[in-house]
């Protein structure tokens, strides 16, 4: 897949391994785990391989959110994106990080 990132922060957290604003910090082992989740969303050909994964928890989103997509970084904090097509005779999925967000609030 090809990803994108709807925000600087998250793009910045993969690339530097850290933001620039304070408002979004994060622990270094949840920064970790986020990176090893958007290198694996890169190496993804399909959407569909992302069920082969269970500790992803990949779920097509209700709600206020439907329509996004989310897989697990931890118990704490998923990603949030949206997967789009192009092209009809050659599939290729972008992927747009949307939110690394908690799960919980």
């Amino acid at each position: 897949m090809i990803v994108t990132f709807d925000k600087e922060y998250l793009e910045s957290l993969y690339t530097k391994g850290k933001s620039d604003d304070k408002k979004h910090r994060f622990q270094p082992e949840v920064i970790k785990l986020y990176k090893k989740r958007i290198d694996l969303l890169k190496r993804t050909k399909r959407i569909e391989e992302l069920f082969l994964f269970n500790s992803l928890n990949y779920e097509v989103l209700k709600g206020d959110k439907n329509g996004v997509s989310s897989i697990r970084v931890n118990d704490k904090y998923r990603i949030e994106f949206v997967v789009s097509n192009q092209d009809a005779e050659t599939i290729v999925y972008i992927c747009n990080i949307l939110e690394l967000s908690n799960h919980y609030k």
